[in-house]
């Protein structure tokens, strides 16, 4: 395990660049013109990234990012 420690303005840049980051893979998984070898790719980055932001986002926030793998399982 690695651990970082991040003053307060880096923890906000961490947060914005993690939200936006699940914001364009979400927006690519959207994407049904995608093959379904690169959607099941950028799915599995999502949960990496998921996980990081879910470290330390508030549950309010970490709630629009969740996704349901099963109904994203049938969208292919």
């Amino acid at each position: 395990m690695l651990g970082m420690l991040f003053n307060d303005k880096e923890c906000k840049e961490l947060d914005y660049v993690l939200r936006k980051e699940l914001d364009e893979m979400l927006f690519d998984l959207s994407d049904q013109r995608l093959d379904t070898d690169v959607r099941n790719a950028i799915a599995r980055r999502y949960k990496t990234v998921f996980r990081m932001y879910a470290r330390f986002a508030p549950q309010k926030e970490l709630s629009k990012y969740a996704r349901n793998n099963k109904l994203s399982q049938f969208k292919h």
